[in-house]
């Protein structure tokens, strides 16, 4: 692997700080295709998640730099009828950061370069796998575009060395949108904030609730089980209580959790 600058481990914890203090996901994701323009002198960050069962349906995101908005759905459902080579590495189990060219031999002559080129001016593009739990099947990955020179080595393994701060993220958004889901319902859910919880203690506390160990909840989030506990352990003070029953009744009385 690539010998990686003093800078590119400052830009890993600047990012890893910003991650665990936001506790918007629509805010986190922007924040986390600001730190990949940036970084990678990027074009466009495209981030994408297909469903397994469904193909047509999922989520997608997109800057170039500012946000593409809604129409990056479709844009996303055009690259799956053309085949983009990113889809095809991603479904046969692929999970290594990669260049459009090291996984295409014809790249420069498939339409979907023609149309980034068209689009957004990209002729150079990355793939960065965020790989979903096996039973899930489905596809998740971050797209990086930009003209110019290819992706060098040394990015390839930064790409790599951030990968899993990424996935980890990428988790905590999904679970922010999901506590967040019933706020937006009408049903009086109170911001976490309010009882001094941090956003990755809000996350953990919404997996407790599921009835989720420390082993999995360490699996969903991609940190260890003991750091799982510590994340326990604040909560518990926090909340008054001392167990995790306690907690999650606590949490579900003061309108923590759904």
């Amino acid at each position: 692997m690539s010998h990686l600058r003093a800078r590119d481990y400052e830009r890993m914890l600047d990012l890893a700080v910003a991650v665990l203090e936001s506790d918007d996901p629509d805010s986190l994701r922007q924040l986390i295709a600001a730190h990949l323009l940036e970084t990678f002198g990027c074009t466009t960050v495209i981030q994408v998640r297909i469903d397994a069962q469904r193909p047509t349906s999922g989520r997608a995101d997109g800057w170039a730099p500012d946000s593409i908005g809604p129409s990056v759905e479709t844009l996303v459902q055009r690259r799956r009828r053309q085949r983009h080579p990113l889809l095809d590495y991603l479904r046969v189990g692929g999970a290594e950061p990669v260049t459009m060219n090291q996984i295409c031999d014809d790249w420069r002559n498939t339409e979907c370069y023609s149309e980034a080129r068209h689009d957004f001016g990209t002729t150079r593009q990355l793939g960065l796998p965020l790989p979903l739990p096996t039973a899930d099947g489905g596809i998740r990955a971050i797209s990086l575009g930009r003209k110019g020179r290819d992706f060098s080595a040394r990015e390839l393994a930064f790409a790599a060395r951030i990968q899993p701060l990424l996935l980890s993220a990428d988790n905590h958004a999904e679970e922010l949108t999901r506590l967040r889901a019933p706020a937006a319902a009408g049903t009086g859910l109170v911001t976490a904030t309010e009882h001094g919880l941090t956003p990755r203690e809000q996350t953990v506390l919404g997996l407790v609730a599921q009835g989720l160990t420390a082993d999995v909840i360490g699996r969903r989030l991609t940190i260890s089980p003991h750091t799982v506990n510590r994340h326990l352990e604040k909560i518990y003070r926090k909340l008054g209580t001392n167990n995790r029953v306690s907690t999650v009744v606590q949490a579900r009385h003061a309108g923590l959790v759904p």
